[in-house]
């Protein structure tokens, strides 16, 4: 993580360093902003548009720098004054549409791509800025829907035809990007051959067909292209990071290869890093791979060691609230996010902000969690589960009934669940029932909804669950409530529990302890019940034979004396 702590360094020598170094063309600030520069680029902008004070065009490209760096107001200010130095400017009104669109004013994003449009006449770059627009992801979206990508490729392919003397690889490229955001293989392949085609040497167009054979999980493919985008330029960062997230899916895919392709492609990351100057914006990337990748522990040092700068971009402080709740740092976790969600302004929150904030804290013993999860399913229905970690809550808690509502709360909304789920619930029900408080009458419908879960489980099983037939026994016994008259309702399933437990090829000391208990049940009825005393001695001695301390066992051998020595 060496690389990482340099950030600092890295960022704020960019700051001071002159023209001299950097070729003030806006040809070679778009190349850094293709090769994910951004820091570079931006440091080029800027002094473009000092140099170049009657050029809009800079102030775009400096306004899609901030775009890229998650920075929506700052990329506002810069098209606003692209428009004021060229009201007829197109790129800059498609600026400010896309900025609507990350602000959810669909008819401002509308507006403005209209007068992107009307005024691009023959130049495809407004048509293609338009189109790059629909692509963005608006949170809490994480694809492209498909309203969006009709919408793209709708003017991209307009785009194609403006100008028929001009061959835009970019806009192909980016055309075949929105039919991959919908799954439309052939017709992205198409667009990218057709930008190889008219560009040869694109860097960003052999690098998507590799991106298109990974969706394919065609890795050979995916990395041939990859190759073929380095031999062009070495240095080319975005090819690196798209191997990276190759070797991750083939890892996931390919258990056999997980470990090895993971750390390849933690190195091939921190390539990317090293050639695209170091910048947060890279490093956030990173940390959407690490994230991906499961390496919670590396996220975290990365996320606390980027918030210690002043300018870091806010997302820093969900990353560290996301990799210390995976690690159990609840406290970290819980600064974290608080962070995140008071500063990071309404329409960037997510619900699964809500959720891991909720399971940090339930985490950390703060019951605050409970709401803070009911608040995550709210924003998005699709994440019931948070009732499964509400009814965990509720039961360490010890408060039985509100977790078995949870578990119910989370059947309902899901619409699934699992034996275990329902082995609980029912358990829950047993002991809201076994445990009320004292002075309460407990609600015998609980008994009832216990039995039904129990009986449940073995039904779906297919067979009998020891531990769901011990409860029913437990259950029916409670049942048998006239003490003078005792019909031995649990006895059916004391011997069904004996039978499975001692099937056991070997048993346990709780198995020991439950076939005591068991037996001591059985030969009470056979005392009680059915004046047996053969039967009698015959079950207690089996019970003793498992567990001599059973209350039962001693309690019978200490008044019957004759019992003791009887064989």
């Amino acid at each position: 993580m060496k690389m990482i702590k340099r950030v600092a360094m890295s960022v704020t020598a960019l700051v001071f360093i002159g023209s001299s170094v950097f070729a003030q063309s806006l040809a070679d600030a778009k190349k850094a902003i293709d090769a994910e520069q951004y820091q570079k680029a931006k440091t080029m902008l800027k002094n473009l548009t000092v140099t170049q004070p009657t050029s809009d065009e800079n102030w775009f490209y400096l306004g899609w720098v901030y775009i890229k760096q998650d920075y929506a107001d700052s990329a506002k200010t810069a098209f606003n004054k692209g428009i004021a130095i060229n009201p007829k400017t197109a790129l800059n009104y498609a600026g400010l549409g896309a900025v609507a669109r990350l602000d959810k004013d669909q008819a401002g994003a509308t507006s403005n791509f209209n007068q992107a449009l009307a005024n691009a006449g023959k130049d495809t770059k407004p048509y293609l800025y338009v189109g790059k627009a629909y692509l963005l992801m608006v949170p809490p979206a994480n694809i492209v829907t498909q309203a969006n990508a009709d919408a793209a490729i709708a003017v991209l392919e307009k785009g194609k035809t403006v100008n028929t003397k001009v061959k835009d690889a970019e806009l192909m490229v980016t055309l075949g990007d929105a039919y991959v955001s919908q799954l439309k293989s052939s017709e992205a392949y198409k667009n990218y051959s057709d930008a190889l085609g008219a560009d040869p040497k694109s860097l960003t167009a052999n690098v998507a067909e590799g991106v298109l054979w990974r969706l394919a999980n065609n890795w050979e493919s995916a990395a041939n292209q990859f190759k073929a985008a380095l031999a062009i330029d070495p240095n080319y960062g975005p090819a690196y990071r798209e191997w990276a997230e190759t070797d991750l899916r083939q890892a996931k895919n390919e258990l056999k290869v997980a470990k090895e392709k993971v750390m390849e492609g933690v190195e091939y990351y921190k390539k990317y890093l090293s050639l695209t100057d170091m910048s947060l914006e890279s490093q956030l990337r990173y940390a959407d791979f690490l994230y991906n990748a499961g390496d919670f522990k590396a996220l975290q040092e990365l996320a606390a060691n980027l918030s210690k700068y002043a300018n870091s971009n806010l997302r820093v402080y969900r990353y560290l609230g996301y990799s210390a709740s995976e690690n159990k740092d609840y406290p970290a976790a819980i600064s974290a996010l608080n962070k995140w969600i008071s500063a990071a302004g309404e329409k960037r929150i997510l619900a699964t902000d809500y959720l891991v904030l909720g399971k940090a804290q339930l985490g950390a013993g703060d019951t605050l969690g409970i709401a803070n999860l009911r608040k995550a399913y709210q924003m998005d229905t699709t994440k019931a589960d948070v009732f499964l970690e509400i009814a965990k809550s509720d039961l360490d808690r010890k408060k039985y009934l509100e977790g078995a509502q949870a578990y119910q709360d989370y059947f309902d909304k899901s619409h699934k669940s699992t034996l275990q789920d329902k082995f609980l619930q029912a358990r829950a029900y047993f002991s809201a029932f076994t445990r009320a408080p004292e002075g309460s009458k407990p609600d015998s419908a609980l008994l009832t909804k216990a039995d039904t879960g129990f009986a449940i489980v073995s039904i779906k099983l297919g067979k009998p669950f020891a531990a769901a037939v011990q409860y029913r026994a437990y259950i029916a016994d409670m049942k048998d409530l006239d003490r003078n008259n005792i019909k031995g309702l649990a006895k059916p399933y004391y011997e069904q529990l004996i039978s499975l437990i001692t099937a056991k090829p070997a048993l346990t000391d709780v198995d020991k302890r439950d076939l005591a208990e068991a037996y001591a049940y059985l030969a009470a009825i056979y005392e009680y019940k059915d004046k047996d005393d053969a039967k009698t001695l015959e079950a207690y001695t089996k019970a003793k034979e498992y567990d001599p301390a059973n209350k039962q066992v001693v309690a019978y051998f200490s008044r019957k004396p004759a019992a003791k020595t009887t064989k």
